[in-house]
């Protein structure tokens, strides 16, 4: 069963198991406007949770990307490399920055569901 949480630095994080996939929300890339670069990790980096992994640069600004818990980076989203506006167009779909093993499943409890993220946005 796949459980989709959220954290207050606005990623998404997209749990099957004992993988994740992470990008950030559509709130976060209206914030941003249009994206013009990202810096994806590498596989086999590992992070803490609360650590920088990458950093989404935008017309306007660049935001870093945080790891919404810890884990080893098992794949990057290398379409982003040269279609960095999927995150404009499909935050959380096509737009994902990168997968992670989890190494730590309890800190998914620290995390928001669907329904406080609103709220935490509105």
């Amino acid at each position: 069963m796949m459980t989709l949480k959220f954290t207050a630095d606005h990623e998404w994080i997209l749990v099957d198991g004992d993988m994740a996939t992470v990008g950030i929300t559509e709130y976060a890339q209206e914030q941003l406007g249009d994206v013009v670069f990202v810096d994806i990790p590498e596989s086999g980096d590992s992070f803490n949770q609360g650590d920088d992994v990458c950093v989404v640069e935008s017309v306007k600004a660049a935001s870093d990307i945080y790891a919404p818990i810890t884990g080893e980076v098992t794949d990057a989203n290398a379409d982003l490399e040269d279609e960095p506006a999927l995150i404009n167009s499909d935050p959380q779909g096509d737009g994902w920055i990168f997968k992670m093993k989890i190494a730590d499943a309890s800190e998914l409890d620290e995390l928001m569901d669907a329904d406080a993220y609103q709220e935490s946005i509105s």
